[in-house]
């Protein structure tokens, strides 16, 4: 992925990793397979992409640039999410330890743990009046589900040079469902 952007544009200078999958699964029935795939997709990718984007950043000679980096809300535990939460969990310490290393080379590690987010995961198993009602409940501010538009929003603050001092830091953005 990295390379081929680098042939066709040059060495990026912003990452946005976001991938991310969370099949439910109660832990007591939870596969070795079920947990390799989650943490391969939250985790693993994330890091070895932001390995190859500062390579190439390096190489090309460019001096900054901005990874951010997607957890959740749920590095608080996750009913039926064992391994999502443990992936998202590692996104976190992961990105601070990415922020120390590549703060060398003027490269910033941030990541963003979005709250309930109007997308199609939260809607897996519930309807849209638990929906609704969910987040009259828990979200203070507003009372509604997040919008991605939020989420965009502060990977855009995030990259820019609004943010030039900024590494290591993760933005809880949940309309202050929860607070760390």
């Amino acid at each position: 992925m990295v390379g081929e952007t680098v042939r066709e544009l040059g060495a990026p200078d912003i990452l946005v990793n976001n991938a991310g999958v969370y099949p439910r699964v109660p832990l007591l029935e939870m596969r070795e397979s079920d947990w390799d795939y989650v943490l391969d997709i939250n985790l693993k990718a994330g890091c070895f992409a932001t390995i190859a984007m500062a390579k190439a950043l390096i190489a090309a000679g460019k001096t900054g640039g901005a990874v951010i980096n997607l957890s959740s809300q749920s590095v608080r535990g996750a009913v039926r999410g064992v391994h999502y939460s443990a992936s998202k969990g590692g996104v976190v310490s992961m990105t601070r330890a990415m922020a120390l290393e590549l703060a060398p080379y003027n490269i910033r590690v941030n990541a963003i743990a979005p709250g309930t987010t109007d997308t199609a995961q939260p809607r897996y198993g519930n309807t849209d009046a638990e929906l609704v009602e969910m987040a009259r409940m828990n979200i203070p501010l507003g009372g509604k589900l997040l919008t991605p538009d939020q989420i965009a929003r502060t990977a855009v603050y995030l990259a820019s040079d609004d943010s030039s001092a900024t590494t290591g830091q993760v933005l809880h953005v949940n309309g202050g469902s929860y607070m760390p």
